[in-house]
C-alpha cells in the first residue's frame, strides 16, 4: 500500500498512525495538493488527500474510509472497542476531533487563499467558534480519559483527538490557546512521544517507519 499526502494535513497523519498502529505495512509519498497539483493529478486525478493506493492499484479517499479498509485488512486486530457503549464514545470522541479539523481548515483556506480585504468576517468568526466549540466539548469529555501511556492502548479516538490537536496548535495557537484546553494539550503530548506519532511528525516529511 501507498499512502499519498503530507503530514501537516492531520486526515493524512492519523491514517499514517492508525495504519502503523494496526500493524500494516505501507510507503509514503509526500505530495502536496498545492505545491504538487501535477504530479498528484497523475496519480489521482481528484487530487484529494489523504489517498491510499492499494496493493490492486485501486484508489481509496477520505481519512474515514481509508481507516475503515484498514480495519478490515488488520482483522481481528483493530482501533475500535468492543462493547457498543464505547464504541459510541470512541465515535463522538472521533467526530468531535474530525470536526476541529474540518473547522480549522476552513479556517486556514479562508486566511490563507484569499488577499486580508476579501475575508468574509461573518464566516471567519462562525467557523471559529466552531472550532472551539469543539475543542471545549473534547476538553470535558477527557476529564475521565487519561492520556495514554503505551500504543496498545490507543483507540481511534485518541489519535484523532491528539492529531487534531497538534494541528491547531501548529496552524492556529493564536485561535485555539493551549492554556484554555489543559487537559487536550496533556493528552496529545503524551500521545506525540509514542513511537507510531513520532515516526509520523506533523510536517512536510516522510513517514519515517
Amino acid at each position: 500500500m501507498r499512502l499519498i499526502g503530507m503530514l501537516d494535513s492531520p486526515y493524512v497523519r492519523r491514517v499514517a498512525v492508525s495504519l502503523q498502529l494496526l500493524g500494516l505495512r505501507f510507503e509514503h509519498r509526500s505530495l502536496s495538493v498545492f505545491r504538487t497539483f501535477a504530479e498528484f493529478r497523475q496519480i489521482n486525478p481528484v487530487v484529494k488527500a489523504p489517498t491510499l493506493e492499494c496493493d490492486d492499484g485501486s484508489l481509496l479517499m477520505d481519512s474515514s474510509l481509508i481507516l475503515e479498509h484498514a480495519e478490515a485488512l488488520a482483522h481481528p486486530r483493530t482501533l475500535r472497542p468492543s462493547r457498543l457503549q464505547d464504541l459510541q464514545h470512541d465515535l463522538r470522541l472521533t467526530g468531535l476531533a474530525l470536526a476541529a479539523c474540518e473547522k480549522s481548515g476552513q479556517l486556514l483556506y479562508e486566511r490563507g487563499l484569499r488577499p486580508a480585504e476579501k475575508w468574509h468576517a461573518p464566516w471567519i468568526a462562525r467557523v471559529t467558534g466552531q472550532v472551539l466549540a469543539a475543542c471545549d466539548l473534547l476538553e470535558r469529555e477527557l476529564a475521565d480519559r487519561p492520556p495514554p501511556a503505551a500504543s496498545a492502548a490507543l483507540r481511534q479516538a485518541d489519535v484523532s483527538v491528539a492529531v487534531a490537536w497538534q494541528f491547531t496548535q501548529q496552524t492556529l495557537p493564536e485561535v485555539v490557546p493551549a492554556a484554555r484546553f489543559p487537559r487536550l494539550s496533556a493528552f496529545s503530548k503524551a500521545a506525540e512521544s509514542l513511537p507510531e506519532f513520532r515516526a509520523a511528525p506533523y510536517g512536510e516529511g516522510t513517514y519515517a517507519g
